[in-house]
């Protein structure tokens, strides 16, 4: 078995899925997760840790320079990205952007509902209801949900690394141009 991906009709497809779940649910987070997965190609790990003083709108990028992973104790901590140099600046299409400003003002009036004020830049952009850390299994949860409720291709969480990957070369990009975004530091990786 290969690579696990979606092609871009299957990509549309989940998007279509998604957004629908989004508003029946008037929760904003996921669809934004996954939208940036898929278009920007980071790690989940990079995304979960992910400040709002990472994204910079005038730029239209992100910065990437730490992820969230398990440490003692199986705690989350934050550390360097598997990224060689330790940090990546990735530029972000004008509709993930969209997004990522509509639901950091959706995130700043649920939150405030829940008694956090959202404003700082050092907020999460993905956090769970606590404000705190989401628990890395939970985006692969939602989308393994979405996916069977849709009879859609099974792909991880990870797969959207994949799918981003795939449309970047249909799309004309190089290796080089490939590995630099995908931030890997060996291009046998990227191939």
């Amino acid at each position: 078995e290969g690579l696990k991906y979606f092609d871009k009709v299957e990509l549309h497809r989940f998007f279509e899925y998604s957004a629908a779940e989004a508003e029946r649910t008037n929760n904003l987070l996921w669809h934004t997760l996954f939208r940036l997965l898929a278009f920007s190609g980071i790690r989940k790990g990079e995304a979960l840790a992910l400040t709002w003083n990472d994204l910079d709108f005038v730029s239209e990028s992100v910065t990437i320079n730490k992820t969230l992973t398990r440490g003692l104790e199986n705690r989350l901590i934050i550390q360097a990205p598997k990224t060689a140099s330790g940090k990546r600046s990735i530029a972000l299409d004008p509709i993930t952007l969209a997004m990522l400003n509509t639901w950091r003002k959706r995130q700043a009036m649920d939150f405030l509902k829940l008694g956090f004020n959202t404003m700082s830049g050092e907020q999460l952009i993905f956090p769970n209801t606590k404000n705190e850390f989401m628990c890395p299994t939970k985006p692969d949860k939602k989308l393994s949900r979405i996916i069977e409720q849709n009879d859609l291709k099974r792909i991880t969480i990870h797969g959207f690394r994949h799918t981003h990957c795939s449309l970047l070369f249909e799309a004309g990009a190089s290796i080089k141009e490939v590995q630099d975004r995908l931030g890997h530091s060996d291009i046998k990786v990227t191939m």
